[in-house]
C-alpha cells in the first residue's frame, strides 16, 4: 500500500520585503529649485554628469547606481542663462536623463517638469502646423516615463496626449493666500482674455473680489492687441490673473487699459515667468505696482524690482511625497487642482 503525500497549497504571489528608495535629480534647467525640493524630502540631490560636447550634443551619466528607486527627475523645459542651456537643451537632456534611468533599472521615473514646454502649441490655429505640446508628450513617454509632474499647463487638453499619468499640479492657493496677506482693499480680479476666465473665476472666489474681463485679439503668434474691459474696474485694485508670462508686451498693454479705465492700482499674478525678449523693459515699463510669479523659471539677471517671486518647492515636495508612497496628489489641493 502506497502512501499519497497531501498536495501541497501555494501561495499565488511571492512576497520580497525590501525598502523602496526615493531618489532626486536634476538637469541644469532649474538646479536650486531641484535642491530645495531635495532637502525638504531630507535627502541629498542625487549626482549626475550632465554636459553639452563642442558640438551642440547633450550627455549625461548617472553617478551612482539607480537600480529599483523611485527617480524623480527636476527638469523645467526652460532655459537656464546661468547653467548656458536654452529650452530646446533642457527638454533634450530630460529626454536623455529618463533613457539612461530606464536603462540603469530605475523602478519608476517620474518626470517634474513644472513648467511644460512647448505647451502654447497644443492645436492647430493654421494649416501645415504642428501640435507641438503633443509631440513632446509622445517623446517623453518614448524615452520611458512612467509619470509626469506638472503644474498650470497651458491647457487642460495636454494631460489628453499622454497614454502614461499626469499629475497635475497649480500654484492657485499659493498666489491668492499672497494677495490675502496684503490686505488690499476693493480688488477685482482681471482675466486677459475669454480663455482665461475660469482661472481668474476661481482666483475672484479665492480673495473675494470681483471679476472683469480683457476683449484680447491675437493677430500673430506673441503678438495680441487689447480692445476694452468687461466689467467694472474704476477706483478698485486690479489684479490681472495667467498662466504665464513672456514677452509682457500684452500684459503692459493691459495694465494700461485697466488703468485707462480708472483702476487706481494695478497687479499681476502668474505661474510661470518666462520673461523672454523685452520681458524685462515692458514690466519695468509698466504701471504694475508687483507682477507676482513662482520659482518653475528661474529668472534671469537683470529683474525689475517690482517682480516677486514665491517659491513652489513645498507643494512639488508635497506631490513627490504622494506620488512615492502611492498617495493622492490632488489631496494636496483639496481636489481643487483642476482649473480647467
Amino acid at each position: 500500500m502506497s502512501l499519497v503525500e497531501p498536495r501541497q497549497r501555494l501561495s499565488t504571489s511571492l512576497h520580497v520585503g525590501y525598502d523602496k528608495r526615493l531618489m532626486v535629480f536634476s538637469g541644469r534647467a532649474n538646479p536650486e529649485l531641484a535642491a530645495r525640493i531635495a532637502n525638504k524630502l531630507g535627502v541629498d540631490l542625487g549626482g549626475v554628469t550632465v554636459r553639452t560636447f563642442s558640438n551642440g550634443e547633450v550627455y549625461c551619466r548617472y553617478e551612482e547606481s539607480i537600480r529599483g528607486s523611485d527617480v524623480f527627475i527636476v527638469q523645467p523645459t526652460c532655459g537656464n542663462p546661468s547653467t548656458g542651456i536654452n529650452a530646446n537643451d533642457a527638454l533634450m537632456e530630460l529626454m536623455l536623463m529618463i533613457e539612461a534611468a530606464v536603462g540603469a533599472s530605475a523602478h519608476r521615473v517620474i518626470a517634474v517638469t513644472p513648467w511644460y514646454g512647448y505647451s502654447r502649441q497644443d492645436k492647430k490655429s493654421s494649416p501645415r502646423e504642428p501640435i507641438s505640446a503633443r509631440l513632446v508628450a509622445r517623446m517623453l513617454e518614448a524615452a520611458g516615463v512612467d509619470r509626469v509632474l506638472t503644474m498650470d499647463l497651458h491647457s487642460g487638453q495636454t494631460q489628453g496626449f499622454f497614454s502614461k499619468p499626469v499629475d497635475h499640479m497649480t500654484a492657485l492657493f499659493m498666489l491668492t493666500q499672497y494677495f490675502l496677506d496684503q490686505g488690499l482693499d476693493d480688488l477685482v480680479v482681471v482675466s486677459p482674455d475669454a480663455g482665461r476666465v475660469k482661472l481668474a473665476k476661481n482666483f475672484a472666489a479665492k480673495i473675494g473680489a470681483e471679476l472683469a474681463i480683457l476683449n484680447k485679439e491675437r493677430p500673430a503668434q506673441q503678438v495680441a492687441e487689447i480692445g476694452y474691459v468687461i466689467g467694472e474696474v474704476k477706483g478698485k485694485t486690479a489684479v490681472l490673473v495667467d498662466d504665464m508670462i513672456d514677452t509682457a508686451g500684452t500684459l503692459k498693454a493691459a495694465a494700461q487699459t485697466v488703468l485707462d479705465e480708472g483702476a487706481s492700482r494695478v497687479y499681476a499674478a502668474a505661474t510661470h515667468a518666462v520673461l523672454s525678449g523685452d520681458a524685462y523693459e515692458n514690466l519695468a515699463s509698466s504701471g504694475f505696482e508687483q507682477i507676482v510669479v513662482t520659482d518653475t523659471i528661474p529668472l534671469r539677471p537683470g529683474a525689475p524690482d517690482n517682480i516677486r517671486v514665491l517659491g513652489c518647492a513645498d507643494l512639488l515636495t508635497n506631490s513627490i511625497r504622494q506620488i512615492f508612497t502611492d498617495g493622492s496628489v490632488s489631496d494636496v489641493f483639496g481636489g481643487e487642482n483642476q482649473l480647467f
